[in-house]
């Protein structure tokens, strides 16, 4: 039996926002593992300047990243899609081991195969620190985002 991560290409505005959310929730829980599971085997990624191949690429990388970026909080938005490709703009908070924040800013671009597994993540980010009374996500971390919490354009980013 092969792998499925509904919903399945080709998608519609409707599953796409779907599978936006899905994945914002899964990174949100910061579990590299489980997160690596919504990637095909050979996934290929450009994320900034660093290019990964494969689930356990990625989770390497997962686990390096939120071990440097402490209280993680996300929030993706859909920009486009078509057939098997949906592009994101997203910004997350973080905060450092000195304990200076961040918002980080950027886009993705995701093809996916006919199981609904991702097979390219192309990321650009742009970090920008913050004060901490500048601070727009507030939710229990590790956790999915409330349902009424703001989305990207409700909180102006």
């Amino acid at each position: 039996m092969s792998e499925t991560r509904p919903p399945l290409p080709p998608f519609t505005r409707e599953t796409a926002i779907q599978k936006v959310r899905a994945a914002e929730d899964a990174w949100n829980r910061c579990d590299p593992e489980r997160v690596a599971l919504a990637y095909t085997e050979d996934s290929r990624w450009r994320n900034r300047a660093e290019f990964l191949v494969g689930r356990a690429a990625i989770v390497a990388f997962l686990t390096r990243k939120w071990a440097h970026e402490r209280d993680y909080r996300l929030i993706k938005g859909l920009w486009a899609f078509n057939e098997n490709r949906i592009a994101v703009r997203f910004a997350y908070e973080w905060h450092d081991e000195s304990g200076q924040w961040f918002r980080a800013y950027g886009n993705e671009n995701w093809a996916f195969d006919e199981a609904g597994l991702m097979r390219e993540r192309h990321a650009s980010i742009n970090n920008l620190p913050i004060a901490a009374s500048d601070r727009l996500f507030h939710w229990p971390r590790p956790g999915a985002r409330p349902a009424d919490h703001p989305g990207l354009s409700d909180l102006g980013l």
